[in-house]
């Protein structure tokens, strides 16, 4: 992509979503409290993109984010014991809020662009993370317009900025992001469904990643 982006640009989606041209880092935060989903919502079930074995959402994530990026870190609190199949990345703090997450895992990254996926999200796939990360050219990080994540950051503009924040009491991540240039990208909303209650699996279990054949539904998104 040419030129700069100003804060609050929209980016048009292309047919052919490219890999950026630098290394990308992948980072998923499987640190929340998961307090209204009633159990760490890591480890809740869901089939493997409607046929096959089932796999939890952390599974879930950590394969999206390998099928786009060279490095992959899971950072969450190890005092949870969550019994995952990979390395954890300790996020080394006792709050739960999804800037103490991305912080570790910014400190942690090899690469200046990474991208950042909450567990929560299933139906987001390499290609909506590889468009946040190509929307990055010329600045700071990229977002979809409903908040910062899913969403893709340069640690050298965005960690200190961070930082600051978390060192002046500020946990909202959107608001430690003001004042930086970050891109907006179109996207399609329905991608970004979370978990917030178990029933919300129902639908996330019969929707399929972008790009495959859609199932018939007999439920509503969750809400955001």
């Amino acid at each position: 992509m040419s030129g700069g982006w100003a804060p609050g640009a929209a980016a048009a989606a292309p047919a052919e979503p490219a890999a950026p041209a630098e290394p990308l880092t992948g980072i998923l935060l499987v640190g929340g409290a998961s307090s209204r989903f009633g159990s760490p919502k890591a480890l809740a079930q869901l089939g493997r993109d409607g046929e096959g074995p089932g796999e939890t959402l952390a599974e879930r994530g950590r394969r999206t984010l390998a099928a786009a990026c060279d490095e992959v870190l899971v950072v969450g609190k190890a005092a949870d014991g969550l019994p995952l199949p990979f390395a954890l990345v300790e996020d080394a703090a006792p709050l739960r809020a999804p800037i103490v997450g991305v912080i570790a895992g910014l400190r942690a990254a090899r690469h200046d662009l990474c991208v950042v996926l909450p567990v929560d999200c299933p139906l987001v796939d390499a290609a909506l993370l590889l468009r946040l990360a190509a929307a990055c050219a010329g600045s700071a990080g990229a977002r979809p317009p409903s908040g910062p994540l899913p969403g893709a950051y340069r640690r050298s503009a965005v960690l200190p900025a961070l930082e600051r924040a978390l060192a002046a009491g500020e946990l909202s991540l959107w608001r430690a992001l003001e004042g930086l240039p970050v891109a907006v990208v179109a996207v399609d909303e329905e991608q970004l469904a979370d978990a917030d209650v178990p029933a919300d699996l129902e639908w996330l279990r019969a929707a399929r990643p972008r790009g495959t054949a859609e199932p018939p539904r007999t439920a509503e998104p969750p809400r955001r």
